[in-house]
């Protein structure tokens, strides 16, 4: 955001801009919709992508991976060493992972961790300081509007398209429906404790026994919560989530189907464990007490190969006649 200032006097746009602002591509598309791809996922760092998507939340019709591009360019999302990144400011008077102005900053900027605070190097507040910068200028609405939002953080023909070039790395925009709905649920509360008898269809809560004092989800409160916002009810635990979709099989699997561990693979009633598919071997799960709600890879994993079970797909029930 080295070139944006609040107050601004009119400006004529430059005649490169306007050809980028006419033109049409598949950035013209781009939305919250993409689930992350794996350059995503190993690029991104998971606090990091979960604030991304936070942010995204509060400006419907703006994409996660465009907040995220923005990151990647201004800071490598805060892992620049660069001046103004983690204090003080650089040669443009920018400061934060999200390289805000301090005008600009108090005109925009948010309290995303909702500490009372608005601090333009906190990631969280800088990531939803940016969110509500680019839905002022109408990002949400996509297209030429989107490009012309992305010009304001920064007024460079050539930022924009590497803005773009950078979502569009970001985000896998093929899968749609209620799978992809149910992994950008999940994907919004990665490093959220895990809590035994935690979570459900509203979101994270204290558990039961052990995970009484903590507020978060376990493995099948966080599925119940995923498909719940794609507008599925599913039972609360996962032995009975396994009986309540469609049985996929391994090579047909897709985002957001649901991937089942067992004591016995044979015996359906020791399932304990699930997780939300997430695309090449990996899913997103609530693991055990004392971790955090995660992206790991289960294909492959000794433990996990010699546990599985199978994969559902929920969806809605048929009508009684």
């Amino acid at each position: 955001m080295k070139a944006i200032a609040v107050g601004i006097a009119a400006f004529v746009l430059p005649l490169g801009l306007v050809l980028l602002l006419t033109g049409h591509n598949a950035a013209d598309s781009m939305s919250s919709t993409g689930a992350p791809t794996a350059l995503a996922r190993n690029d991104i760092p998971p606090a990091y992508l979960r604030w991304y998507l936070d942010a995204a939340a509060t400006c419907p019709g703006l994409g996660w991976n465009v907040l995220a591009a923005i990151g990647k360019v201004e800071s490598d999302h805060g892992r620049s060493a660069l001046p103004g990144v983690h204090t003080g400011q650089n040669h443009a008077g920018a400061g934060g992972p999200m390289q805000f102005l301090a005008a600009t900053w108090a005109a925009y900027g948010a309290d995303g961790d909702h500490d009372g605070r608005r601090d333009r190097y906190n990631p969280a507040d800088a990531i939803h300081g940016a969110a509500n910068y680019l839905c002022h200028n109408n990002a949400g609405k996509g297209g030429r509007h989107l490009r012309r939002a992305i010009w304001h953080y920064n007024h460079a023909d050539w930022y924009v398209r590497k803005v773009l070039d950078q979502a569009d790395r970001y985000a896998d925009t093929t899968p749609t429906g209620r799978g992809a709905t149910a992994v950008r649920a999940a994907l919004r509360w990665l490093g959220t404790p895990y809590s035994w008898g935690g979570g459900g269809p509203s979101g994270p809560t204290y558990g039961t026994a052990h995970g009484s004092g903590t507020k978060g989800f376990d493995c099948s409160g966080l599925a119940q919560y995923a498909w719940a916002q794609a507008g599925i009810r599913l039972p609360r635990v996962a032995a009975a989530q396994y009986h309540a979709g469609t049985h996929i099989p391994r090579h047909a699997l897709r985002p957001g189907d649901l991937v089942f561990f067992a004591t016995n693979p044979g015996n359906p009633a020791t399932v304990h464990h699930v997780g939300i598919n997430l695309g090449n071997g990996r899913m997103i799960h609530a693991p055990q007490t004392g971790d955090i709600v995660r992206i790991a890879t289960w294909a492959g994993d000794p433990t996990r190969e010699r546990q599985y079970i199978g994969a559902t797909r929920p969806g809605p029930r048929p009508r009684s006649l």
